[in-house]
């Protein structure tokens, strides 16, 4: 039986024309076939990248993504507000930056030259305000446990402990990233197919001149990349071990808000290094995400905790029904106080207050 294609397969080339085609056949370019019809294997390192226009169009897009996504999240029917949405307005106001801000160079002839305005808005910069603009689309998953405490277990935790949790959650995985770049992005095979979809719009906006390089041993774009300076491995490590310092400070400090002991940070960190790899690879080659639930059943108080809300919610379910229907009153009653004093007496909690 034929199995039916998903959706997000590409399986027709996204050149424009023949010539293209057969121009691609006769250069190096990736070997997985859909990269190859999809990502050009041009460059052109003299286009200005870290500039005005990018700042504040990235900072703009990336706040006011992050905003609306959490805001309609806790929405019945939320309201999702993807990249790509940025991803086109943002050209016509980096093109009108281009042609209203004024091009004078400052501190000219010295080390801090600079200019708001060093020419056309190009793609490069287009590119990096649609990275910003991802960072704010997706929801942060610090945000559930945060929300989780405060809302189904009631417990107290103020702002700035909420900052921080969040904080060091969303920055733990920089460090991770950095450290495995070299075997999840730079390698030909490690193609991310959902990308493709942003690659091939740019390409409908930006019309790039071809070029080639005649070297065989990494993958094409790999190359076109290593023009450039790269960001030294030792960061990320630093930002890594880091931010574990400061996770475990803060889980320590803030122990009563948070309930994580130090063992469990860096169990946790134990857990995503081991993952991380053999999860992306399967990421990078088959655009299938595979999640793990490791942590909450090695951290059995957590487990215990929310067994007993699960059971105290039940029983206070049934109460009601039975009371509603005049029957066993008393006895739906009694369970769920004897549910609720065990829970709070297995989470510390003074009756009386």
């Amino acid at each position: 039986m034929k199995m039916e294609q998903s959706s997000d397969e590409i399986t027709s080339p996204l050149l424009s024309n023949k010539e293209e085609v057969e121009d691609w056949k006769n250069e190096e370019n990736s070997p997985i076939k859909q990269v190859a019809l999809t990502v050009p294997t041009t460059d052109d390192p003299s286009l200005p990248v870290l500039t005005f226009r990018m700042w504040v169009l990235g900072t703009l897009s990336c706040v006011l993504l992050s905003f609306l996504n959490q805001f309609f999240w806790y929405r019945t029917e939320p309201l999702t507000i993807t990249a790509i949405s940025a991803q086109i307005a943002v050209v016509p106001l980096g093109q009108l930056m281009a042609a209203t801000i004024t091009k004078r160079v400052f501190f000219k002839g010295t080390r801090w030259e600079f200019t708001l305005n060093p020419g056309p808005f190009n793609v490069k910069e287009h590119v990096l305000i649609t990275i910003f603009a991802n960072s704010g689309a997706g929801t942060v998953y610090a945000i559930h446990v945060v929300t989780a405490v405060k809302i189904f277990y009631r417990k107290h935790i103020s702002f700035f402990v909420s900052l921080l949790v969040v904080i060091t959650t969303q920055v733990l995985g920089f460090g991770w990233a950095g450290i495995f770049r070299r075997y999840l992005v730079e390698p030909a095979p490690m193609w991310w197919p959902a990308n493709l979809v942003q690659v091939s719009l740019f390409r409908e906006i930006w019309e790039q001149s071809k070029s080639s390089f005649e070297e065989t041993n990494v993958d094409i774009h790999t190359k076109l990349m290593q023009r450039y300076k790269q960001v030294p491995e030792w960061w990320f490590v630093c930002i890594l071990i880091a931010t574990i310092v400061a996770t475990i400070f803060t889980c320590q400090y803030y122990n009563e808000q948070l309930q994580l002991p130090w063992w469990g940070v860096l169990l946790a960190c134990a857990i995503a290094i081991f993952f991380t790899l053999p999860i992306g690879i399967i990421t990078a080659i088959t655009n299938q995400v595979v999640g793990t639930i490791i942590a909450g059943f090695m951290y059995l108080e957590v487990l215990a905790r929310s067994l007993c809300t699960v059971a105290i919610l039940s029983s206070e379910h049934e109460a009601g029904n039975k009371k509603s229907s005049g029957k066993g009153e008393s006895n739906g009653g009694l369970a769920v106080l004897s549910g609720r004093s065990g829970l709070n007496e297995f989470m510390g909690i003074d009756e009386e207050q």
